[in-house]
């Protein structure tokens, strides 16, 4: 590629760049949310909770895995805000946090059918 080869980007589009690039720490911030959904397991327990609010034991005999591991993993889940939980005497449900976690596994799915 030679030297110069920018030389010719237009101004206006370096201005609009500049001005639509968030800040590097929610760049960052945007990095770590999206390898939350890199996982295999921690995307079957979002789909669970798609259907309905479950706690660990139930979520674990539904995919046929420890309760530790869910319990690990919905650790993960709750630290980056996609599922909430409750507490009901002694058992803890979760769920989704908000409707924006449904939008984005809908439109990843939608992504990889097309």
């Amino acid at each position: 590629m030679e030297e110069n080869a920018y030389i010719h980007v237009d101004h206006g589009i370096l201005k609009q760049i500049d001005e639509n690039m968030p800040p590097e720490e929610e760049l960052q911030d945007l990095a770590e949310f999206f390898k939350v959904f890199g996982d295999g397991t921690r995307l079957k327990i979002l789909y669970v909770l798609l259907t309905a609010e479950m706690c660990v034991y139930d979520i674990a005999a539904v995919l046929n895995m420890s309760q530790s591991a869910i319990s690990h993993q919905l650790r993960v889940l709750k630290q980056m805000d996609l599922v909430k939980n409750r507490r009901e005497g002694k058992t803890i449900f979760y769920s989704l946090a908000d409707s924006h976690i449904v939008t984005i596994l809908s439109q990843g799915l939608d992504h990889i059918e097309e």
